[in-house]
């Protein structure tokens, strides 16, 4: 196969998920020159897999566990959100293989467990998502996709059962101490907001109706936590890095053009930083949209159970047309 062939080929497959790209709000016009930033850093990577005629790799860290928060979520368990999610993330991989014949096949890497006491969610409640999380791939027959978490790294093995010591250990092993990060976040206009973004989710996923303490209280508590849960996800990405060399990462935030991560949503919304673990499927007219259970329910949504669990809204509203989604996957407005 020749460089050109090869690069059309791994162009192909590129586009495939920049239809998908999480972006932020850059205007229209600027739109174009991002994405050929983003196909000078990944064109060359997609065809080292091409030349050696290799599956795709992609890693996804993502999955963790659902929002603590009661106004975001309907349960603690995979509901539609995640359903649609898979799907969607399988048939990415089932598209590319009908011109690339080696295929792709993307390893979600779950970090429930990475960050679970930092965000204040049990080992126990997260194990259980992930089961169901397997179990919704073993339902749905999904055959492109795989699971790694922090229970599946080979060193750490012997720890397997003992979520504190992993922790520990992948601080440990794989980032520098949380001073030092803290220092140098205070020091960078990019690492200040960064800080900021993380407090305010800190700050929202533990704020709901179950919540009896003060506002100034929780502000202060989730600042205090905030640079632990930073060190926690640059250890967890150099791990994956280590484990994953030739990995596309892909990412469910939106990413700087010029980042080895590709930011892509799994199903649409009019919000670029929203995921299923943080919101509800809502069937709006006959079309999956994602938000939060708050606004489902503000606008009249009736909860829909499957085998009497929780799955998502349902909302047949003619007036509600405008703002279902033209595609699959994507924005609405």
């Amino acid at each position: 196969m020749g460089n050109i062939h090869i690069e059309k080929l791994a162009l192909k497959i590129l586009q495939e998920i920049l239809l998908y790209r999480r972006r932020f709000p850059e205007p229209e016009a600027q739109i174009e020159d991002e994405e050929k930033l983003i196909i000078d850093v990944q064109l060359p990577r997609i065809c080292e897999f091409i030349k050696n005629d290799q599956r795709i790799e992609f890693i996804l860290p993502a999955f963790p566990v659902k929002s603590p928060n009661i106004n975001k979520v309907i349960g603690k368990l995979p509901d539609m959100a995640e359903k649609i999610s898979l799907i969607f993330l399988d048939s990415l991989c089932k598209r590319i293989q009908l011109y690339y014949s080696p295929g792709a096949h993307i390893i979600i890497c779950a970090d429930g467990h990475v960050f679970g006491d930092v965000i204040r969610v049990t080992d126990e409640v997260i194990h259980n998502y992930q089961c169901g999380m397997r179990n919704l791939l073993h339902e749905l027959g999904i055959t492109h996709l795989s699971l790694f978490n922090l229970g599946n790294i080979e060193e750490l093995a012997g720890h397997a059962n003992d979520y504190d010591r992993l922790r520990s250990l992948l601080v440990d092993s794989y980032v520098e101490p949380e001073e030092k990060i803290k220092a140098r976040l205070m020091q960078d206009a990019q690492g200040l907001q960064l800080y900021r973004a993380v407090t305010r989710f800190l700050f929202e996923d533990n704020q709901s109706s179950v919540y009896n303490g003060s506002n100034a209280a929780l502000q202060k508590d989730a600042k205090r936590r905030a640079c632990n849960l930073i060190q926690r996800s640059l250890a967890w990405g150099n791990l994956l890095a280590q484990h994953f060399p030739m990995a596309i990462r892909l990412s469910i935030h939106p990413q700087p053009a010029d980042s080895l991560k590709i930011g892509i949503h799994m199903i649409a919304t009019k919000d670029n930083w929203l995921t299923p673990w943080h919101g509800v499927a809502v069937n709006i007219n006959g079309q999956f949209v994602l938000m939060k259970r708050k606004k489902a329910e503000e606008l009249n949504g009736t909860l829909v159970m499957i085998r009497g669990t929780p799955s998502h809204y349902l909302i047949i509203n003619s007036a509600m047309a405008s703002v279902t989604p033209d595609k699959g996957v994507g924005y609405y407005t």
